[in-house]
């Protein structure tokens, strides 16, 4: 499909960048037998890849800053974008050999995401969306899922690991939903699980703890495939707060009365 000069960019930068990535995971499927492990050797893909993005990326917009996982804030002299970047959105899936990952590139303009992709390299989806224009993947325009009844959903999540997140409030909640949803998923790559509600895969998708650069580009994909994204506490907007809750309107109220924290 015809992609915008802004998306053109950001795609050929996540395109450009999963070429390593693609032959990195072969070597860390062979690197699951040794002793070392492959932790270390994806610290530096994670890196490399981050430092392919920036240079693309920085090549067609010079005057852009970056919000980078790994680089942290890097302000430019534009002063009113902001490229938004996860390298490996999912990187314990990456260590372990599990092809569930991707790339996510968002782009904000004075404060508010304007356009987003987000690419497995190994399933080759590409998931883009931009303001206005809808979601999509590849060249199929997306829509979220219609169902209205938590009964009937697949709800995704994120769940608290070891030294991260709060467990006693994680435990709360799964009970909430558990007893209601069809069925509930954990997948390990908050971007995906954005693009996967934005594609009808899962009916609904909350975290809490997230950082801007895991959900920024799907939220995007989310709101233009007719979803709603918020913080699950009805907070300020949910990148900044990294509480996520994500789903068609319907399911988006009724999921936000069971998860919200009360006031006080």
């Amino acid at each position: 499909m015809a992609y915008s000069p802004i998306l053109n960019v950001m795609v050929g930068a996540a395109r450009k960048a999963s070429r390593p990535i693609r032959r990195d995971f072969g070597e860390v499927e062979n690197l699951q037998v040794s002793l070392k492990g492959p932790a270390n050797f994806v610290t530096k893909s994670d890196k490399r890849t981050e430092q392919i993005l920036h240079d693309e990326l920085a090549r067609a917009r010079p005057t852009y800053s970056f919000l980078m996982e790994e680089g942290g804030s890097v302000e430019g002299t534009d002063g009113q974008h902001t490229w938004i970047i996860d390298p490996i959105d999912g990187t314990t899936n990456f260590i372990h050999g599990i092809p569930h990952f991707a790339i996510s590139i968002g782009l904000e303009r004075a404060g508010t995401i304007v356009a987003g992709v987000i690419y497995n390299p190994i399933t080759d989806e590409l998931f883009t969306a931009e303001r206005g224009q809808g979601a999509f993947l590849n060249d199929r325009r997306l829509r979220v899922a219609a169902r209205s009844r938590i009964e009937d959903a697949v709800v995704t999540c994120g769940i608290p690991h070891l030294g991260r997140g709060d467990h006693e409030l994680f435990q709360t909640e799964i009970t909430k939903v558990q007893a209601k949803a069809a069925g509930i998923r954990r997948f390990g790559a908050a971007s995906l699980d954005l693009a996967f509600v934005a594609a009808g895969r899962f009916d609904a998708y909350w975290e809490r703890g997230l950082e801007a650069w895991d959900v920024a580009a799907g939220i995007l994909l989310v709101r233009e495939a007719g979803g709603r994204v918020e913080d699950v506490d009805g907070g300020p907007e949910a990148h900044e707060t990294g509480n996520i809750l994500a789903a068609n309107d319907s399911l988006f109220t009724q999921l936000q009365k069971e998860l919200k924290l009360p006031k006080g």
